[in-house]
């Protein structure tokens, strides 16, 4: 009951909003409107951005469509995005890695808190450590008592240098002093390829992208990284109650609009953000990637943006990370 009342908060409030706009925003989309998406198709950020788009296609009677632009990081589609006209049909699904990337890659051309517009985040999931069945590790303490005896000789992919996957690994490594061989990805999808086909040894890769893969049996989730355990894998553990209690990471997904782009835009964006957060049919495929749906306010989100460019680049520091680009 409690759920179905907030459901139905959320969308009498969207709909207030929506009405009250200047007549400008009314206007808005006269025509297609691309959302980038700075990864590969079949990641993690499509699972949330596909249906998204697709809502807000139904909904405002215009196309709203996916443009994948993937590498290093998914800074090099940010890149794009935040050289795109500032007119509404340009927006940016960004992730946790955006804010990782602040302090990683010194020499692009961008700044996440500058350069775009904060809308509010799509959705949180947490990321789990997954293992190739090729590997007979059962349990975490399995895996690092191996990779202690054997040094370097494990190896984990993620989505590129400074994404979320990369940095769960380091962190891993030195929480359970162990060494294993990074192996970056132009995005989730690719990557995904290799850990099925056993090139890729494990991950820490988003729940969201890897759950189908675990109900097959392909492949063998170990731990998750939320502070508690999830409801789509109730008998994995999280790292904290292996003993690992600094150990905590959640993946989220979120939409940026340009830096300039009218404020009316901006507020009819996430007014038909939260309707589409709402509808049940996007609840019921965010509860099938073990998801908590966002829907804060812009100075929200823009004040939880800069909390996490500081968290993130205190681990990047302390891990000693550097990339260039």
């Amino acid at each position: 009951m409690k759920r179905r009342t907030l459901i139905g908060a959320l969308a009498a409030s969207a709909a207030a909003l929506v009405l009250a706009l200047p007549a400008s925003a009314q206007t808005w989309p006269a025509k297609p409107v691309k959302l980038i998406n700075p990864f590969p198709a079949g990641g993690g950020t499509d699972v949330f951005a596909r249906p998204y788009a697709g809502k807000l296609s139904n909904n405002m009677g215009q196309s709203f469509f996916i443009e994948n632009l993937g590498g290093a990081g998914g800074t090099i589609g940010a890149q794009v995005a935040a050289g795109a006209p500032a007119d509404g049909y340009t927006f940016f699904i960004g992730a946790i890695h955006h804010t990782i990337a602040e302090s990683l890659y010194t020499k692009k051309t961008y700044k996440l808190e500058t350069s775009f517009e904060p809308v509010t985040v799509l959705g949180y999931v947490p990321n789990v450590l997954v293992i190739h069945p090729k590997h007979p590790f059962k349990t975490v303490d399995e895996l690092v008592k191996y990779m202690k005896a054997n040094p370097g000789k494990l190896n984990f992919g993620s989505a590129g240098s400074g994404a979320s996957h990369h940095l769960a690994g380091e962190l891993f490594k030195r929480v359970a002093g162990v060494d294993m061989v990074h192996v970056p990805y132009k995005g989730i999808g690719p990557m995904m390829t290799d850990l099925l086909g056993g090139v890729v040894d494990l991950s820490f890769d988003g729940l969201a992208s890897a759950s189908a893969q675990i109900k097959a049996g392909k492949l063998i989730p170990l731990a998750v990284t939320s502070e508690k355990r999830n409801p789509l894998l109730p008998d994995v553990p999280t790292m904290v109650e292996l003993g690992y209690k600094d150990f905590t990471m959640t993946t989220w997904y979120a939409v940026w609009g340009i830096k300039g782009t009218p404020q009316p835009i901006l507020d009819k964006m996430h007014a038909e953000t939260l309707k589409t957060l709402a509808d049940p049919d996007i609840k019921k495929i965010w509860d099938q990637a073990g998801a908590t749906a966002g829907g804060q306010s812009p100075k929200e989100f823009a004040t939880f943006i800069s909390s996490e460019i500081a968290k993130w680049g205190k681990v990047v520091k302390d891990a000693n990370i550097k990339i260039d680009n």
